[in-house]
């Protein structure tokens, strides 16, 4: 089970720890332990948690395009993941971004894609690459 740390989370959702404990005091987020007893969130939960957010939040237009990137990467959670005997799809929520990606299931099963899991969406150009980051 991959778990979150408040600070982690925070980052995650695009909002201060500060509000991720006070979702976490009024039993919108739940949160367990860990070993050390500070608080953590289950992977899982705070993707689902972040795919409500998204679907809810009012977006603010961005205006014109000053300066654009060849490649962009958007950190974020892995909400699903659809596997066949061949082929994957893998829906990863990146604050108010949903990014999905085809790869094989091969690639799928080697990076343990599942939901709740960090993973990068490395976006360049039609196709969208998963990478997950090694955590510390």
């Amino acid at each position: 089970m991959t778990t979150f740390r408040v600070r982690e989370a925070a980052a995650l959702l695009g909002v201060s720890d500060d509000t991720v404990r006070r979702w976490i005091d009024a039993g919108r987020l739940a949160s367990g332990t860990d070993s050390g007893g500070r608080n953590v969130v289950d992977g899982a939960d705070l993707a689902a948690f972040a795919q409500t957010m998204a679907a809810t939040a009012e977006r603010p237009e961005p205006g014109p395009v000053m300066l654009e990137s060849a490649r962009n990467r958007f950190v974020g959670l892995v909400t699903r993941v659809i596997r066949d005997t061949v082929m994957a799809q893998v829906d990863i929520q990146a604050g108010p971004h949903r990014f999905v990606s085809l790869m094989s299931r091969e690639a799928a099963d080697e990076l343990q894609l599942e939901p709740g899991v960090l993973a990068i969406a490395a976006v360049k150009s039609t196709h969208v690459v998963v990478e997950v980051p090694e955590r510390k």
